[in-house]
């Protein structure tokens, strides 16, 4: 039997399949969240063994995460596992994607694919026509994402036209524009943006409380994409936003029949109708609710937009989103799917938070077209 073959009925009346075999390369802290997921569900994913530079890294995520350390990709791919998940330093990130696609692993690498354009365009021009580089942006996948596009694929609010983020930085606020967007196409985006500095308290870093109250001066980019054809997005991240409780994580999506902000839905709902509702969630392990402690599903107007597909693993939204990434791309190296978040989507989305950061500097910025992955 050959992997991902199917098992036979588990005796519930239900089909197996064998878990996906992964490999992992790098130890930092993002690489710690794919193992522990590996880990939590046992049924989906086998972590076959890591690799890093460094013995004494290896070797303790190993003993960690109960699992084979290889000193080298080339042991590591030995194994045959069906994917390798690249979490190593962005600058050393495109030599390891290539190496693995040299030796025939299909990849999951993550964001950035590369730190500047050039080494995107070099990296596409090493493994882009292989079609195994696939990229592990997990931001539209978060449940409360999830669900919003899901009122936005019903027609609920007609046709989308402008996208605001201000939770997460670069790349990531890109990806969930476009997905919102339904991709945007290829072509250029006129950037044009403003920074500004003011005090602030950071209490939270991804160490923990800081314990720090004074405030001190904080960045906030704010910016404006114009993608064409009446659609746009709008730029809003303050330094640490990811962590700081200090400032809301908020998203905006404005359509021809209604808009979502955050969790609330207005919407055109017929002749001299307009209806505001809400997306709800079901939590698990309130109150007298004995099911343990878990994100159950989400929902708008009576149906269901959401639900957790990981239900009993008792993971949090990131890991989530991180595992739906790890499932598709998954099911993707084996051909069943066309995976999550391709690398020639990654490369256009990390172009356009390069206009960004180009913009921040001087004010405008135009997002190159004609690249080699549109």
């Amino acid at each position: 039997m050959g992997l991902g073959d199917t098992l036979p009925d588990d005796g519930g009346g239900h089909v197996t399949t064998k878990p996906v075999s992964i490999g992992i390369v790098g130890t930092g802290w993002r690489a710690e969240y794919f193992a522990r997921i590996a880990t939590r569900l046992p049924e989906r994913f086998h972590l076959v063994g890591v690799t890093s530079r460094t013995p004494e890294s290896r070797e303790r995520f190993a003993r960690t995460w109960s699992t084979t350390a290889f000193d080298s990709i080339d042991a590591l791919a030995r194994r045959r596992p069906e994917l390798v998940v690249v979490s190593v330093p962005v600058p050393a990130t495109p030599d390891v994607v290539t190496a693995l696609v040299d030796l025939g692993v299909f990849v999951l690498a993550e964001t950035p694919p590369a730190p500047t354009l050039q080494g995107l365009v070099d990296l596409w021009d090493r493994v882009g026509s292989s079609g195994r580089v696939h990229v592990a942006e997990q931001y539209p996948e978060l449940p409360g994402h999830a669900a919003r596009r899901a009122i936005v694929e019903s027609g609920s609010i007609g046709d989308v036209s402008s996208v605001q983020v201000s939770s997460t930085h670069g790349y990531h606020a890109v990806a969930l524009m476009r997905s919102f967007l339904g991709d945007a196409g290829p072509a250029s985006v006129a950037v044009r943006a403003s920074v500004f500095d003011a005090p602030l308290v950071d209490p939270l870093s991804r160490a923990g409380w800081t314990h720090d109250d004074e405030p001190k001066p904080a960045r906030t980019v704010l910016a404006t994409l114009d993608f064409g054809d009446g659609r746009s997005g709008v730029y809003d991240f303050t330094d640490n936003q990811w962590h700081n409780r200090l400032r809301f994580r908020r998203i905006l999506v404005r359509g021809s029949h209604g808009e979502i902000a955050g969790d609330d839905v207005v919407r055109f709902a017929g002749t001299a109708t307009v209806l505001t509702s809400s997306i709800t969630r079901s939590q698990l392990g309130q109150d007298l609710n004995l099911d343990g402690h878990d994100s159950e599903l989400l929902a708008f107007e009576g149906r269901h937009l959401w639900r957790n597909p990981f239900l009993g693993a008792r993971l949090m939204d990131e890991e989530i989103a991180m595992a739906t990434v790890l499932d598709r791309a998954g099911l993707w190296a084996r051909g069943e799917s066309e995976g999550p978040y391709s690398l020639a989507a990654a490369s256009r989305d990390h172009a356009i938070a390069l206009a960004i950061d180009e913009a921040v500097s001087t004010g405008t910025s135009l997002s190159p077209d004609r690249l080699p992955w549109d």
